[in-house]
């Protein structure tokens, strides 16, 4: 069974200042999500799985729906800030969607079959899909997971903070613990996390980190909608709070529900946090494509 794709793309992009999912970065005018889509059809994905807003249901099909849909099936699931258990209400200053946990959640009635989660604006390279399909193919157990993690150092953006999982491992690569940090950024030759307290942690540049590439099994949509539920109760008038999917992963190889293999990926990774990022983003796949790594069209 072919293992599907899950792309994260109902972001508000407030950092980048409008819809990066959609801005083109290649030569042939292609979008990061079109080279994420690429790398996994060649290396094995059977399916593709949007995850957007209603909002920008219009913008998103005019671009991907034909394109796509004629050499991969493509299905459209939406998250929305009401869509959360039986009884919940949302707080009315709420304005963005409820995290990447909740996304996730959001495709349960699709996926039947392993899956691969990835942010719709990251750049992950071939490799990373490759790895994953890999993974697949050689563990069948129902709550063995996996992580394509990327050193912090080659993660970082030159105009701002950014969010990381930072990742922790037995010697044989089983995920102990992924700890969301939210503010990270290099000052002068070191890398900080800015903490809620203003306080500032020190991170060392080689630490893996998730760049929120998962490989699951069907079995966490259950586990993952049982942690949603615990942080709805505890966190509904809270119009800031995000349910991460690291934050689940956390819990679950705490409570020796799951393991989480981690992929260690020396490819390429790079993103689109802020506006100031697009041109070196352009430069990198220019690059890439200059070297034979991908067509100039497709």
């Amino acid at each position: 069974m072919k293992p599907t794709l899950l792309l994260l793309a109902a972001g508000m992009g407030s950092r980048y200042g409008g819809l990066k999912q959609i801005d083109p970065v290649g030569p042939g005018g292609q979008t990061i999500l079109d080279y994420s889509v690429f790398d996994a059809k060649r290396a094995g994905f059977g399916k593709v799985v949007f995850i957007i807003r209603k909002d920008i249901e219009d913008e998103f099909k005019s671009v991907f729906a034909e394109k796509f849909s004629a050499t991969i099936p493509v299905e459209w699931v939406f998250q929305e800030l009401d869509m959360l258990p039986e009884g919940s209400i949302p707080p009315p200053d709420r304005v963005k969607p409820w995290g990447t946990g909740h996304a996730v959640l959001m495709a349960a009635r699709n996926i039947n079959e392993p899956f691969a989660v990835i942010n719709a604006d990251d750049f992950y390279g071939q490799e990373a899909f490759k790895k994953a399909v890999e993974f697949f193919d050689n563990n069948h157990k129902d709550t063995d997971y996996a992580m394509v993690a990327y050193q912090l150092k080659n993660t970082l953006s030159d105009f701002g903070t950014v969010s990381r999982g930072v990742c922790e491992s037995t010697e044989d690569g089983w995920l102990t613990s992924v700890v969301e940090n939210t503010k990270i950024a290099r000052e002068g030759d070191q890398v900080f996390n800015t903490e809620t307290d203003g306080s500032k942690t020190p991170l060392h540049e080689d630490t893996l980190v998730s760049m929120n590439f998962w490989c699951f099994k069907p079995a966490f949509f259950g586990q993952l909608e049982s942690h949603f539920r615990r942080f709805i109760l505890n966190n509904i008038t809270n119009p800031k709070a995000e349910f991460y999917i690291p934050t689940a992963i956390d819990a679950l190889i705490n409570s020796n529900q799951a393991r989480v293999k981690v992929l260690p990926n020396t490819g390429q990774w790079f993103g689109i946090t802020y506006k100031e990022d697009k041109p070196l983003v352009i430069g990198k796949i220019n690059d890439l494509t200059a070297n034979g790594e991908y067509p100039s069209e497709f």
